[in-house]
């Protein structure tokens, strides 16, 4: 049942290393607007995603008043790649070894005791971990693109790659 997410994870894992791999360390502190996460916090949020995800996963349920949304500050580039390989490996430990049952073993997202949602964990990380992955990635790649940073190909080409020439 998970192992299709499992090969998704890996896939798109190494596409997201290689977006990551662009991340200039000179400009971890630049910000496109003054309410936005600056490159490093937006980078190491992406690169943390998807071990931070799989803990709270193997949880039955979570509250969002006992978080702190402020990702940190990390100090390289290669502090952001060493997190990433980190996480990954943890979440494909979770994914690996869950049973059909507590894949569908219903969590809950709960804030200051009040439930928000209930869904199946499965459905949390197809969402939570793999969406929210995809979403923060695809950010990223514009911040590159702001700071003129050659964008790798993450699906087909970009306008700095072309895999099929």
């Amino acid at each position: 049942m998970t192992e299709p997410m499992l090969n998704e994870l890996r896939q798109e894992a190494a596409t997201t290393r290689r977006v990551l791999e662009r991340v200039p360390e000179s400009k971890l502190t630049w910000k496109p607007h003054p309410k936005s996460m600056s490159l490093g916090q937006l980078a190491f949020h992406l690169a943390t995603i998807p071990g931070n995800i799989s803990r709270l996963a193997e949880r039955d349920e979570f509250d969002a008043s006992q978080a702190n949304f402020e990702p940190p500050m990390p100090k390289s580039t290669d502090e952001i790649l060493t997190a990433h390989d980190t996480s990954v490996k943890a979440a494909e430990t979770f994914i690996g070894g869950l049973t059909p049952q507590k894949a569908m073993a219903n969590w809950r997202f709960n804030n200051r005791g009040k439930e928000v949602f209930t869904v199946p964990r499965v459905g949390v990380l197809r969402s939570i971990l793999l969406n929210h992955m995809y979403h923060h990635r695809g950010q990223l790649s514009v911040y590159l693109r702001l700071i003129d940073v050659p964008v790798p190909v993450i699906y087909g080409r970009s306008a700095d790659e072309n895999p099929f020439a």
